[in-house]
């Protein structure tokens, strides 16, 4: 049922998103082909010494029940004393909010036995003391030289604690000198109690709460004992105080309960040996990892790896292949026992079990009672097979024969440790080889703020609700049915209510998958806003709608099927043509680059920019008048632009592809000649080829005078728009430029000036005494100037006037921040960032001012000098 609702939901996400698989391979860890890699796998370890069963201390989560691997477990710095919420107690009376006391400090005092002496000692977790062992001094502390050897009494329960020497655990400097010792609830004293064979008293139930060693305090939950205790301590009169204490707590990972050291049984394996094949296997460079600033971490954590506790105390997952053997009848002999260990027995099967059963106990089948391992596996386990479980491993099928090992693997940097490293040993372990040669590992995607996106905050981002749109109210009512507290969905309700205040727009796949590219060159997180995605929607529009207004453009145009060498050969193209074919080779080329790197965002922005810049903004502009125009004389020209642009979107389209899977597909289908261009053209965008860079369509010469070309244009729009000329009036313009190599290009492309700079007429390098007076005028750079005959086009008068209005609206703001600068008091009393700010206005009003004066005194000369002539 889970595996229905859930499995099928992230099924869903990743059809919607456009992932182009074989479904028909689709696998779930829980499958039976799966399932049998498992138990395999489990009894390989087992069989090559490397699992094992051990009681050790470990990470106990009480939430879960359950224990759980070092690398699931989060950690929270404490700066003193801090009071936190614990989703497992009822609450805290005497705090407000029902929280409980962390970050402090708390000392205490023991009796010392047949004395009126005390020994203090400090700890930040006060009810473990109720499963104290020991007290540590150091050997060479003076003020304890007389109680070498010595006990003393436990308040509650009367136990003897020894107190004990110890140089490696103290520091004589620190608080009282003086270490209370529990050893089966803290790493260091677990420590200390193996080297001083001291007694392992567990306090805490699976829940968290006090145990029958607790004295008069079991059955609270542990920090509801914690005020017990330190309450029951002020009653005896050994409460000393306690003081702020930075330190950090472990969290689960998971539920976000805060663990507990616990000592239990657990199943283990080795992982040293396979961590150094997995550290070689990069250092080797035989697995590369991407991006490459990862690899330290990887040998950071392998290189430090522990013994992975594999075993879990849930309901759900591949229950351990192992059975407790005993004899009927046997008695004293319990699973729970250490020293049963060896009636544990790791097998393939239950009819397995039972023969390895007969051999260790040396008895019939009929006397042997087997249990089996009520635990399950880490879920890491058995995703750490999935490169071969899938393929039918340990069978040596055509799958695993054909597709193993894989060659990349693509994931998230945040399962490095919990999945990566570790498909990659029980892959060298189990196969003898590297499950893939490449790691590639994405950036995580995070809220505008930079927060991980989790439940617990309510600020996750179903990717269906970005790509069909969703509104506030579905986003509100989601929180509502969700499993947050009251308090938290209040919270995230506002959150919510800020950040989309008219629900999510409808992107589409195609603007979430771009908007994500667009993202990665930001590196290790994507911090998603929206707003961003929603532009690139704007892009798919644009996209749309570009391509659709040019197949009006070769709507009776037929292509061939090497139509573009046939373009190159013709001898027919302008140099735009020439331009906009080189730019699809350069974007050929870095997109490929990119991919072939990883470098996923500089891919997507080179494809932006050429669909943008170079067709949208350039081509399709400029041969509009071309492809207009159908007279025989224009035949071959208009052949050549409808030739050039058809390569241009068709190709445009296939770099898209990979990127917007949805549009493309659906364009690419509509453009003129499909279905005709013989028996090898796919029948989908998607086997298409992608496009390749033919180093010798690239025409930098071309590229070189279609940007003088275009700084002219940009002169010429700036003309019109200073001059507020109307976009139906054609103007007439005159290019100043240096002779050479710079005025041929604008020569040679004067029809193209004038179609993007409308306008009737473009003179090159005429004479001084041919260029009016009334001209206005462009500095271009040192070689180029344009001017513009604004003769008859512009009414001074009523320019000046609205030039004269707005010099009035900055004049009186501009002196008013003169008056207020000018105050007394005003370099005294005003602070730095604010008086920067004023004066960076000050300057800008004035900047404003100034540039609108040279105006009005522009239209004035201009003015007398059409009147003159």
């Amino acid at each position: 049922e889970w595996k229905a609702e859930y499995g099928n939901r992230i099924t869903t996400q990743l059809r919607r998103l456009g992932s182009s698989v074989d479904w028909s391979r689709e696998r779930f860890t829980m499958d039976e082909m799966c399932s049998k890699a498992v138990v395999e796998a489990f009894n390989r370890f087992h069989e090559d010494g490397l699992l094992y069963r051990a009681e050790r201390l470990g990470n106990w989560s009480c939430a879960l029940k359950s224990a759980i691997s070092d690398i699931e477990v989060d950690h929270i710095e404490l700066e003193g004393r801090t009071f936190l919420e614990v989703k497992t107690h009822k609450g805290n009376a005497s705090d407000p909010k029902g929280r409980y006391e962390f970050g402090v400090l708390t000392s205490f005092a023991y009796p010392i036995e047949d004395s009126d002496e005390k020994l203090i000692v400090a700890t930040t977790r006060l009810e473990t003391m109720l499963g104290d062992s020991a007290v540590a001094v150091h050997p060479e502390d003076a003020r304890y030289k007389h109680l070498h050897g010595k006990h003393v009494v436990h308040p509650f329960n009367g136990r003897r604690i020894p107190i004990i020497l110890d140089a490696t655990l103290v520091d004589m400097a620190f608080g009282t000198g003086a270490v209370k010792i529990t050893p089966a609830h803290d790493p260091n004293d677990y420590e200390c109690g193996k080297r001083h064979k001291l007694e392992f008293h567990i306090v805490l139930t699976p829940e968290g709460a006090i145990n029958h060693n607790g004295s008069q305090f079991e059955g609270l939950m542990r920090y509801d004992a914690r005020i017990a205790v330190e309450e029951a301590l002020k009653e005896k009169g050994l409460y000393i105080g306690k003081e702020p204490n930075k330190m950090r707590l472990g969290l689960c990972s998971r539920s976000g309960d805060i663990l507990e050291p616990m000592i239990t049984p657990q199943w283990y394996v080795n992982c040293s040996g396979m961590a150094k094949r997995a550290t070689d296997a990069v250092r080797n460079k035989e697995l590369k990892i991407v991006p490459a600033d990862h690899e330290k971490t990887w040998f950071q954590w392998l290189d430090n790896i522990r013994d992975w506790c594999v075993s879990r105390q849930l309901w759900w997952g591949h229950q351990i292949p192992a059975w407790f053997a005993t004899k009927k009848g046997e008695t004293g002999v319990l699973k729970t026992d250490m020293k049963s260990n060896d009636r544990w027995v790791v097998a393939r099967s239950e009819e397995d079990a039972y023969s390895k059963a007969e051999k260790l106990l040396g008895c019939s089948r009929d006397e042997i009672v087997l249990e089996r391992d009520a635990d399950v596996l880490d879920t890491w386990f058995s995703s750490g097979l999935f490169p071969f479980s899938v393929m039918g491993w340990p069978e040596q099928t055509d799958d695993l024969k054909a597709f193993y090992p894989t060659s990349l693997l693509e994931t998230g940097l945040d399962i490095i440790f919990f999945w990566v490293a570790r498909m990659v040993m029980m892959g060298l372990q189990l196969t003898d080889k590297l499950p893939f040669h490449t790691v590639y590992l994405h950036a995580m995607v995070r809220d505008k703020e930079g927060r991980k996106m989790s439940k617990s905050l309510g600020n996750v981002i179903d990717p269906l609700e970005v790509i069909g749109g969703c509104t506030l109210d579905t986003l509100l009512a989601k929180l509502e049915g969700g499993n947050l507290p009251p308090k938290e969905v209040a919270r995230a309700k506002k959150d919510q209510q800020a950040d989309f205040p008219e629900g999510i727009p409808e992107c589409g796949s195609d603007a979430l998958r771009f908007g994500l590219l667009a993202y990665t060159v930001q590196g290790r997180d994507v911090n998603l806003d929206m707003k961003r995605v929603v532009g690139y929607r704007m892009f798919c529009n644009k996209l749309w709608n570009a391509t659709r207004f040019a197949l009006q453009f070769v709507s009776d145009f037929q292509p061939t099927p090497n139509i573009l060498e046939e373009l190159i050969d013709s001898g027919k193209m302008a140099v735009r043509d020439k331009f906009i074919i080189s730019r699809l080779m350069a974007c050929c080329e870095t997109v490929n680059t990119c991919f072939a790197n990883y470098k996923f965002g500089d891919a997507q922005q080179a494809a932006y920019s050429y669909w943008m810049n170079d067709v949208c903004d350039v081509y399709l502009e400029l041969i509009k008048p071309v492809v207009y125009d159908k007279s025989d004389e224009n035949k071959d020209n208009r052949w050549t632009s409808q030739a050039t642009l058809w390569v241009a979107i068709e190709a445009g389209l296939r770099i898209l592809h990979p990127m917007m899977p949805f549009v493309t597909e659906e364009l690419w289908q509509r453009l003129p000649g499909r279905g005709t261009l013989g028996d090898s053209e796919p029948e989908s965008i998607m086997l298409a080829k992608f496009p390749l860079c033919n180093d010798t369509y690239k025409n930098l010469e071309c590229e070189a005078s279609m940007d003088a070309t275009m700084s002219i244009v940009r002169a010429c729009r700036s003309l019109r728009q200073q001059y507020n000329i109307a976009n139906k009036v054609l103007t007439h313009y005159f290019v100043k430029i240096a002779t050479g190599q710079a005025e041929d290009a604008a020569k040679s492309q004067t029809d193209d000036i004038k179609t993007l700079g409308k306008a009737a007429h473009v003179d090159i390098n005429l004479d001084e005494d041919a260029i009016p007076k009334s001209v206005g005028i462009v500095v271009v750079d040192e070689s180029t100037t344009v001017l513009m005959d604004i003769k008859g086009l512009v009414d001074y008068a009523a320019e000046m006037k609205k030039l004269e209005k707005q010099l009035s609206k900055t004049t009186g703001p501009m002196k008013q921040m003169e008056t207020k600068m000018a105050a007394p008091g005003y370099e005294e009393n005003v602070s730095d960032q604010v008086k920067a700010t004023n004066t960076e206005r000050l300057e800008a009003m004035k900047k404003k001012a100034a540039d609108i004066k040279v105006a009005i005194l522009n239209f004035k000369n201009l003015d007398e000098i059409e009147k003159a002539s």
